[in-house]
């Protein structure tokens, strides 16, 4: 597995940081204020009440629809497709166009305002960077075998379909993560699928680079990048991106018939922390998970119990005055606090949970953060923000959710890579010690096919 990290030298490297203390939450925009004694908070567990959950990541029911809406755009094509688009609102009834050439996500770039667009070419540049060096870490090697030589390819996948939520945030920075990441890998082919794309979304896929946008979503879009079945909307050979539970049921359906990235579930964040930490900086990165999703989980460890109270009374003055704080608010009842013995049991705890993001904020952070196995994505220091990550500091934000980081990483350039062994002979004289061998083994096993094939290559 593979794993990314993000650290700044000192919290005035960080890029938009504030300082410290309550003047963050001033910058939040306004929402109508709540009363904060009538927010929740985070409920304090015991160690031995953390269980490694078991990993469902599609339900029975979802799979059986996402099934049913897949099998009509596979047999039934472009009709198929627009059939759910039109019951869902993402075509007027009637309307058939669904994609989006490059040449008009072109024209929705420039019709952003110069600042949009310095952003998203900013943005892009930093993930195309970080993928880059990825990219240079692996490399096509050869070495001496009896007789011969082998070795490996590195090649990427001739086309990839990067898929973009657009329901209740649309997020034109998964169109430049995945879409940034297939073209560092060598992609030829690069299509995004995004209902109801705003203009922001498009702009985005231009400046990634996406050859077209399907402006379409769900389980149909899956169906078609998959299958090839429509019109227009080439077979991918990998799908890949976040989206909702058909969305990921429609991936585990067509998961070997294509590749995959992963199977996700809700967002999660943990914050590893003790005394030091700032109780305000914890609860917005806490809050900026929660307002991700209703089902999403925002997770404290510490082994010092003034942290949590300390925490938690922050967490509810600003979910006062979060905008977005009626999907936040169920949320922080879904997330939880740890209280652990000592720093080694809290550092032993978060590596059982395996979160999808893990911020530590301790007095030497780099220390603690190297005692810690199991993640997908890790904010070192209190610069660090999970948000920075969010938004494209260099490592991908797609991530494996659920415990699922501790046997896989996140999405990057090797998610889009091929590679491949080969063997050669050119002189089966010094090549026999090792065919004599096969042919033993091959009878061991008994598969005399193979012997025979074997001693072909034997002396006569």
């Amino acid at each position: 597995k593979s794993a990314s990290w993000l650290s700044f030298a000192s919290e005035q490297e960080a890029p938009g940081t504030l300082g410290r203390g309550i003047a963050r939450v001033a910058v939040l925009p306004m929402a109508d204020k709540a009363d904060p004694t009538e927010m929740p908070e985070l409920r304090t567990i015991k160690p031995e009440e953390v269980k490694s959950e078991d990993f469902e990541a599609v339900d029975a029911k979802t799979r059986e629809g996402a099934l049913e809406i897949i099998s009509a755009v596979r047999e039934n094509g472009e009709d198929g497709l627009l059939k759910y688009a039109w019951r869902f609102g993402e075509l007027k009834e009637g309307v058939r166009k669904f994609i989006v050439t490059k040449e008009e996500l072109k024209a929705s770039f420039e019709g952003l305002p110069a600042e949009q667009q310095g952003v998203l070419q900013r943005t892009a540049e930093r993930i195309c960077n970080f993928a880059r060096v990825q990219r240079a870490s692996i490399i096509a090697v050869e070495t001496d075998i009896a007789g011969g030589r082998a070795g490996q390819s590195v090649v990427p996948v001739n086309r990839a379909g990067c898929y973009a939520p657009g329901g209740r945030y649309p997020l034109p920075s998964s169109v430049l993560m995945t879409v940034c990441t297939a073209r560092a890998a060598g992609v030829a082919e690069v299509i995004v699928a995004s209902p109801n794309p705003s203009e922001v979304t498009k702009g985005a896929a231009f400046v990634a680079g996406a050859d077209c946008l399907v402006a379409v979503g769900g389980a149909h879009a899956i169906a078609a990048m998959a299958y090839g079945s429509v019109p227009g909307v080439a077979a991918c050979d990998i799908i890949v991106g976040p989206g909702n539970k058909w969305v990921t049921a429609a991936k585990s359906i067509v998961n070997g018939f294509c590749g995959i990235d992963m199977l996700a579930g809700p967002s999660e964040v943990l914050v590893l922390a003790d005394k030091t930490a700032d109780p305000e900086v914890i609860a917005a990165d806490l809050l900026a998970q929660a307002e991700h999703d209703t089902e999403a989980r925002p997770i404290l460890v510490t082994a010092d119990a003034g942290v949590i109270a300390n925490v938690n009374a922050a967490l509810r003055r600003q979910l006062a005055v979060l905008p977005t704080r009626d999907v936040a608010i169920p949320a922080v009842r879904n997330g939880f606090a740890v209280l652990a013995p000592d720093m080694e049991a809290a550092i032993a705890i978060t590596n059982r949970i395996a979160p999808e993001h893990l911020e530590v904020q301790t007095a030497d952070s780099q220390k603690t953060s190297d005692a810690c196995t199991s993640f997908g994505g890790l904010f070192i220091g209190q610069g660090a923000a999970e948000a920075l990550g969010d938004y494209g500091a260099g490592p991908n934000h797609v991530l494996p959710t659920s415990c699922t980081a501790k046997y896989t990483g996140g999405l990057s350039v090797h998610t889009f890579l091929r590679l491949r062994t080969w063997m050669r002979i050119d002189d089966p004289k010094a090549a026999q010690a090792q065919v004599s061998d096969a042919v033993v083994l091959a009878r061991l096993e008994g598969l005399e096919g193979h012997a025979r094939a074997s001693e072909l290559r034997l002396p006569k």
